[in-house]
């Protein structure tokens, strides 16, 4: 594989053949795309390789992709929360911490709550709800908007989180209103909803 190419078609190319033909049992290809994943500027190559990992057994991505969730690279951290959201194996999400949910950096936020929501299995859904509550009123519209997604991938189950949390004063409370209005109506749209929440009949 030629994933360090200057050329980002070269690299493309690269990651589209591992994963085109994997070898169930080549770790270190694994390894290596793992490794790219932390460092590669191109977004669609990036994407590729998370592709390609997602063609390989998970019992040789899983460790490595679990161990990049400790690097202190942003991305790095980032880009094995979005593969293992791709993979879907449900094992890995008693490693989405407290840490990652509250990371310093939004993308990796950004990247875990989605990650969380679509990996806890039932019977946590609610404990997860309290654990994403901490986040609420965080950042620009965009950010906000990402963890009110993760709620309604959450359901039901975050309700009574959001409920509670609507009930205090500041950008907290009135981001958890809207979260509650999206619960009912998906297709009232984000802005929409934090108008009715600011502007209320």
């Amino acid at each position: 594989m030629n994933l360090n190419a200057t050329d980002s078609s070269v690299r493309l190319r690269a990651a589209l053949d591992a994963g085109t033909t994997p070898d169930p049992a080549d770790t270190a290809t694994v390894r290596e795309l793992v490794a790219r994943c932390a460092v590669e500027p191109d977004f669609f190559v990036r994407d590729m390789l998370t592709w390609a990992l997602t063609r390989h057994p998970v019992s040789i991505t899983l460790p490595p992709l679990l161990t990049e969730l400790l690097s202190p690279t942003p991305q790095a951290r980032a880009q094995a929360l979005h593969t293992l959201s791709k993979i879907g194996e449900d094992s890995a999400y008693p490693h989405i911490t407290d840490d990652l949910l509250g990371d310093a950096d939004d993308d990796v936020a950004r990247t875990a709550w989605r990650a969380a929501a679509g990996l806890v299995p039932t019977r946590d859904a609610r404990q997860l709800a309290t654990r994403l509550s901490t986040q609420l009123g965080r950042g620009p519209r965009e950010l906000r908007r990402s963890l009110s997604r993760a709620f309604l991938q959450l359901g039901e189950a975050g309700r009574p989180v959001l409920d509670d949390a609507s009930t205090a004063d500041g950008v907290a409370a009135a981001h958890a209103a809207a979260t509650l209005i999206l619960l009912d109506d998906p297709d009232y749209g984000f802005d929409a909803a934090g108008y009715a929440v600011a502007h209320p009949e």
